[in-house]
């Protein structure tokens, strides 16, 4: 392939209900979406996870459009790439900026199945007709309104539910939760809302037989997370305190987790979370994939991941009707009795809606 064009669309979706975390409460969902052409006119579609503001990670989607604009996008156009994996290697003088690389990345990769006649399920080598799915559940106003929520995600037949947590809404809330649901697979997300002074309450959810707790710490540690899991039963998951093999690498030889969360924008594209994933799988470290309020389009791409061996533990891809009125793929993303059945279309599986892209785009720019 030789990358001849590349557009960066600005898109703007007002999700079906406010998404609330320990960082704050999100109503809509700004993205930048890539389409990148190739020298037959084949397009291949990618997503940046990127938020409007820096809590998630330090990228915000403007920062992630300058990336594009001024230094990613110049070193692949006319650029002949034979496998999505040199993409990494000519990024390499770009430090960090996952979330920038990862969205151009994942146009690649879709392009690169597309020219292969494979779905991205058989690029990357996955073996599965459909995947489990889990669901995160932002926190509510109310414990009982937290209660009426997880209820209906069971009733869609949720094989999982992630709940958020943040000091003053945890032990309560997840003991009222295992009252009411007694054997739910249930976990819960901290996003880095605690420290070691807070071991004592942390230890208070073993109690609840919990799947595992999620970056309870600081976003960048894995030294205290190390300690904080001698102290626990819960098994803890590294979410935002991994964006590389060399990371998962050291928090596994450190003891700082049971399980890695795999967010292909968070660790900077499709390799490097196979990489990351193959490791795990090594190591004995299940992994899953977690969730950024995507669109149909990155949500497609996630899903092609997780049909790889070690994605063993229920995923958040949910499905596209729980956060978009509508979505800009066809068909949309429908999970039925917990499952989301993988799609076998080359490429991405799905295909993109260009009249509802249109829709929700508030401005593109054509590089060339």
């Amino acid at each position: 392939m030789i990358i001849k064009e590349v557009m960066i669309r600005h898109l703007k979706m007002q999700l079906n209900s406010p998404f609330s975390t320990s960082f704050g409460t999100i109503t809509d969902k700004e993205f930048l979406l890539l389409e990148v052409k190739d020298e037959l006119g084949r397009i291949g579609w990618g997503e940046s996870v990127a938020f409007v503001a820096p809590w998630y990670t330090e990228e915000t989607l403007k920062t992630t459009w300058h990336m594009l604009e001024d230094f990613l996008i110049p070193l692949i156009l006319n650029k002949e790439i034979k496998h999505p994996d040199e993409v990494g290697r000519l990024f390499a003088t770009v430090r960090k900026n996952y979330m920038a690389k990862s969205a151009i990345e994942g146009a690649v990769w879709d392009l690169y199945a597309q020219s292969k006649n494979q779905s991205l399920t058989e690029a990357l080598g996955g073996n599965k007709d459909k995947i489990e799915v889990g669901i995160s559940i932002g926190i509510q106003p109310t414990i009982e309104q937290q209660i009426a929520v997880v209820n209906q995600a069971i009733k869609y037949g949720y094989k999982r539910i992630k709940v958020k947590i943040k000091p003053g809404w945890d032990v309560n809330v997840i003991r009222a939760l295992r009252e009411e649901f007694p054997n739910l697979p249930m976990m819960a997300d901290a996003n880095s809302a605690y420290t070691l002074n807070d071991v004592d309450l942390l230890k208070e959810l073993d109690k609840y037989n919990l799947m595992m707790i999620e970056q309870p710490l600081a976003h960048d540690d894995i030294i205290d997370h190390a300690i904080l899991q001698k102290h626990i039963k819960t098994p803890i998951c590294l979410d935002e305190s991994i964006q590389s093999l060399e990371d998962a690498r050291k928090a596994i030889e450190l003891g700082s987790c049971k399980i890695i969360n795999i967010k292909i924008g968070r660790v900077g594209g499709i390799s490097e979370a196979k990489r990351i994933h193959d490791y795990c799988e090594d190591k004995g470290i299940p992994v899953w994939c977690g969730g950024m309020l995507e669109s149909g389009i990155g949500r497609a791409h996630n899903i092609a991941l997780t049909t790889l061996s070690n994605f063993s533990l229920p995923g958040d891809t949910a499905g596209s009707s729980h956060y978009w009125k509508r979505d800009i793929i066809q068909p949309e993303v429908i999970v039925e009795d917990g499952f989301i059945n993988v799609p076998k279309k080359s490429g991405i599986g799905y295909e993109p809606d260009l009249e509802v892209i249109h829709h929700y785009t508030v401005s593109s720019k054509v590089y060339r």
